[in-house]
């Protein structure tokens, strides 16, 4: 999943509250949710009182570590503030509650996260009413919330992924007089609906469609922080589709940790999900994110290819090319696998385009081994790749594991990836010269007179035209191609 950082933005808080009050408290039968709503009264009246003093809302700032499931996250978050009479902005400085929403993935983002928590001690001893939260994933783990315990006494809130809604009851606590507050509920065995969202965007929007993970690969600490898979019912995924359609959204994607795992009520699985919502009317496109080679099948391949609002665009993560690696990160499929799904896609939708996940030096993988990855994007490829050097994670089967190679030549295996890559990505946006495709105009680009959008393959387009058309699907013929976008004109 991509990254994403710095989730904020304006708009007044009175008016959001209008238009989506009533959706919290229909929910979806979830006592504990229920009982938020007391909770939100008390924070409503609080934040009045605030207003009526200062002469202003009180201001929030959510800043979002992680994956594209971590923004939806904090979209939750944000609507949950915004309802509790909260004003979003977009820098920091100005907040009256600043909250980090965190990610546990690699170690580089826990660093991140650990050093930018450290940077507010001096914005708190200037405003010692300003509340400081930190959310997520990181905060699922024990040691990590230790930390903060121990080491950030000015961090006010800690809670993890299972506690999201009980927001209003632990910002109520903090202001109400308690000094900290810390949660780090275990998984639930319900999933908490009618949440109100609070989005930053108006032309693409994430859908969760499952939480959570069943496959435990060895170097992955997300189904410790997010717990098992838990699917949500079909009919909320599509009256949720569909009111995004209704309000503008052009593409929806469709989220999950391994996204075709889905198993929803009634027997519905990703592929049927799929079809259901190319189903809906409407001018859009659809996304997903992220598969499981293991779960991804013909039937979903087929789908895909059915389904005209569905792109042709999948993102497959291999993570290595070399089946004793495979078998040692508990990926449960071997190349020979990967290799018919990628065979069967490109019969079946012809103009597919594959990106994938990779790890680099996977404790205990030769360079002999990493070749063997090498071999599979050249064979395979790419469009684009999402590359990562080994992160140990504490608690993982992998981080049990000898790691004799050290960073530096690791490192260097890396370089050697992405500069095969960027030969592959030249090559495969070069072909595509003299073609046309369909692009969502998205925004303007730097250059003055020209805009910027992504193609069915998800490749950034850019082309001269007018501001008018951001929101639009529109024709554009390539003319010139870079290692990471192509340029066109309107057809």
């Amino acid at each position: 999943m991509y990254n994403q950082e710095g989730f904020g933005g304006g708009g007044h808080a009175k008016s959001l509250r209008r238009r989506e009050g009533k959706s919290f408290m229909r929910g979806n039968g979830n006592q504990g949710y229920q009982a938020q709503a007391e909770y939100i009264a008390r924070m409503q009246d609080y934040t009045s009182a605030f207003a009526r003093e200062k002469g202003r809302a009180p201001r929030c700032f959510v800043r979002t570590y992680g994956c594209q499931q971590n923004a939806a996250d904090s979209e939750k978050l944000l609507g949950l503030l915004c309802q509790m009479g909260y004003a979003p902005i977009g820098e920091q400085h100005d907040a009256d509650l600043i909250l980090f929403n965190t990610c546990a993935v690699r170690e580089h983002a826990e660093d991140r996260v650990f050093g930018n928590v450290g940077a507010l001690k001096g914005v708190k001893k200037r405003n010692p009413e300003l509340v400081i939260g930190l959310c997520g994933c990181m905060m699922q783990q024990e040691s990590a919330a230790q930390k903060i315990r121990d080491s950030f006494p000015y961090v006010d809130l800690v809670f993890g992924t299972h506690a999201l809604h009980r927001l209003p009851e632990f910002l109520w606590k903090k202001v109400s007089g308690k000094k900290r507050v810390f949660d780090l509920t275990g998984e639930g065995e319900e999933l908490v609906e009618g949440i109100p969202l609070r989005r930053e965007g108006s032309l693409k929007a994430g859908l969760p469609i499952l939480y959570g993970c069943n496959n435990f690969c060895s170097y992955c600490i997300v189904p410790y922080v997010r717990g098992r898979e838990r699917s949500r019912d079909p009919q909320v995924i599509l009256e949720e589709a569909r009111g995004l359609v209704e309000q503008g959204v052009k593409e929806i994607m469709l989220l999950g940790q391994n996204v075709n795992s889905y198993a929803g009520a009634g027997g519905v699985d990703f592929a049927e999900l799929l079809r259901q919502v190319n189903g809906l009317p409407g001018d859009f496109r659809i996304r997903f994110m992220s598969s499981h080679p293991k779960d991804m099948t013909e039937r979903v391949i087929d789908t895909i290819a059915q389904c005209p609002k569905v792109c042709n665009h999948i993102h497959l993560p291999v993570q290595s090319g070399n089946d004793r690696v495979l078998a040692a990160m508990n990926r449960k499929y071997d190349t020979a696998r990967y290799r018919e799904l990628i065979a069967y896609a490109r019969k079946r939708i012809p103009d597919v385009v594959f990106t994938s996940d990779l790890i680099v030096g996977f404790p205990g993988e030769t360079y002999e081994e990493f070749l063997d990855t090498l071999a599979l994007i050249k064979e395979v490829r790419y469009s684009a790749l999402f590359t990562f050097i080994y992160s140990r994670r504490s608690g993982t089967k992998a981080a049990e594991l000898p790691d004799p190679v050290p960073y530096e030549e690791k490192s260097a295996w890396l370089r050697e990836l992405l500069a095969a890559q960027e030969e592959i990505s030249m090559g495969i946006n070069t072909a595509l010269i003299g073609s046309t495709c369909t692009v969502l105009v998205e925004e303007k680009s730097e250059k003055p007179g020209r805009l910027l959008g992504r193609n069915e393959g998800n490749i950034i387009t850019e082309f001269a035209g007018e501001e008018s058309l951001i929101g639009q699907f529109v024709r554009v013929k390539v003319t010139a191609a870079h290692n990471w976008a192509v340029e066109g004109e309107l057809a």
